[in-house]
């Protein structure tokens, strides 16, 4: 089966593409927000928008791990996943807490997914 790599940027690939399975790389919420609620509605936001470019949805993750700089914040996050994850498709999904690549992110997920028939 072929490998395609998408927004590469010679460190890393956004979005990797093998067969039927999407895997997208730690998302991050940019400038959006200083609150684990801001950050997590806006790590959200783009996941759908990759899976939707590359083919698939919410509905179609496969499992997700969760990376925050504070695992206090843990709460706050699951206030935004909850209503967010897709009910009767809920992905496995670790989370755990990590020193991020920058002081500012609270949150980052990494993603696999398959793709939708």
């Amino acid at each position: 089966m072929k490998i395609e790599r998408f927004d590469c940027t010679g460190r890393m690939s956004r979005v990797v593409k093998y067969g039927d399975m999407l895997f997208l790389s730690g998302v991050t919420a940019g400038q959006a927000g200083e609150s684990v609620e801001e950050q997590t509605k806006a790590v959200l936001a783009r996941i759908e928008e990759l899976l939707e470019q590359h083919g698939s949805d919410k509905e179609h993750i496969l499992s997700t791990t969760i990376y925050l700089k504070d695992i206090s914040d843990f709460a706050g996050m699951n206030s935004v996943w909850d209503p967010w994850v897709a009910k009767g498709n809920e992905p496995a999904r670790a989370c755990v807490e990590a020193a991020l690549a920058a002081p500012s992110i609270k949150v980052e997920m990494s993603v696999t997914a398959a793709v939708k028939d």
